[in-house]
């Protein structure tokens, strides 16, 4: 456990999810640890985004990387966080220390993303820092961490449904 709390200068491990046809851009901030470990976006069992997803377009949560994977590009969803790299201890948000960004606008340039969806107030503040130039619409949406322990998965999927619906991803 004491490992885990020790600061960690972490990259990014894993590329973003998306393709020609994606219509909305998930940001995230940064992988947990414990997604880190399992090579995949949100894969803290706790963090409910892939059950809100799951709730969102009224199907079963994806459970593989490769379920995961697919349901994304199927909804013309791409998914990435904003950070590149960070100094980080633990996976606490509020950790997160000298955030170098992704190329977000060069992902941006190569798909169709009319709207970029915020997870989280990390994610929104570290976008707006460095993407606030961008002309494409945001929207900060609520975490779906499992720290954000106020919103229930009803809450978010009511949070996140109209928003995802907004750009046809429905």
């Amino acid at each position: 456990m004491a490992a885990d709390m020790e600061k960690q200068h972490v990259t990014h491990p894993f590329p973003p999810v998306w393709n020609a046809d994606s219509r909305v851009l998930i940001l995230g901030s940064l992988p947990s640890a414990q997604s880190r470990k399992n090579s995949f976006y949100y894969g803290h069992p706790q963090n409910r985004f892939w059950r809100m997803l799951g709730a969102v377009f009224a199907v079963e949560a994806p459970q593989t990387i490769e379920e995961k994977t697919a349901f994304l590009l199927t909804h013309r969803i791409a998914l990435w966080d904003v950070i590149a790299t960070c100094d980080i201890t633990g996976s606490a948000d509020s950790a997160i220390r000298d955030a170098v960004p992704n190329d977000i606008p060069a992902l941006l340039e190569r798909c169709s993303v009319r709207g970029v969806l915020l997870n989280g107030k990390t994610a929104a503040t570290l976008y707006e820092k460095h993407f606030s130039h961008l002309t494409v619409p945001s929207w900060v949406l609520p975490s779906t961490s499992p720290a954000n322990a106020a919103w229930s998965l009803e809450k978010l999927t009511a949070a996140w449904g109209p928003a995802l619906r907004k750009f046809s991803v429905l």
